[in-house]
Formats: C-alpha cells, sequence, structure tokens
C-alpha cells in the first residue's frame, strides 16, 4: 500500500547544506540547510534555512514559500523590496531576478513547480 499523506518534518529527513555560488554573494556568508522533503515529476517540496548574508537569486520556476522563523528582504531588480518574516507567504514567479538577503536566519517550507 502507497503512503500518500508525507509528514512535512526536517527531523525526518536528512538535510543538504550548501552555499551560494561566491560569484554571487553580495554580503556574509551565507549556509543554506535544505530538508528535501518530496521531489516528484518536476514538483519539489520541503524546508529550507539560511544564516545571514545577501546574495544574487534568479528564478526559472515557481515557487510557494511560507516563511516560519526569521527576517529576509527580497529585491527585484528595478527597485521593489519586500520584507518577509514568521508567518508571512509569497509566490515567487518564474522570471524573477533580484536579490534575497537574510537579516536573521530565516526558515521557510517551500512548494516548487518547475
Amino acid at each position: 500500500m502507497a503512503d500518500h499523506l508525507v509528514n512535512v518534518t526536517p527531523k525526518d529527513t536528512q538535510p543538504e547544506v550548501s552555499r551560494p555560488d561566491p560569484t554571487k554573494v553580495l554580503a556574509g556568508d551565507p549556509v543554506h540547510t535544505t530538508w528535501n522533503i518530496e521531489e516528484s515529476d518536476g514538483h519539489y517540496c520541503g524546508v529550507w534555512q539560511s544564516t545571514p548574508g545577501k546574495w544574487r537569486i534568479r528564478y526559472d520556476e515557481w515557487e510557494y514559500c511560507r516563511i516560519l522563523e526569521g527576517i529576509s528582504i527580497l529585491t527585484e531588480d528595478g527597485g521593489v523590496r519586500t520584507t518577509v518574516r514568521a508567518g508571512d507567504s509569497f509566490v515567487i514567479r518564474p522570471g524573477f531576478e533580484g536579490t534575497w538577503e537574510v537579516l536573521e536566519t530565516t526558515r521557510k517550507d517551500y512548494v516548487i513547480r518547475l
């Protein structure tokens, strides 16, 4: 029998630790920890965390995020600046280019669709 309900908690998944490409880092030394919960047919979901820093981002995919803790600022090229904090939910659409700045270690749930 297949499991159709998956508990989405980082404790059940081995984390992946990484850093942004050094050529994209604008400030600090951000460390990313990702707990991938599900990967299937171009859909991904899990929990992501970053320590403080600022780096360039470019999205080719759709991503839904819900901030669980911390404070970050997303700034789209052209000047739209959005501060996100615990409790905030948002969608990043393909084509978004700008920066992600983590002011306080930030953890988010995410769902990505390629």
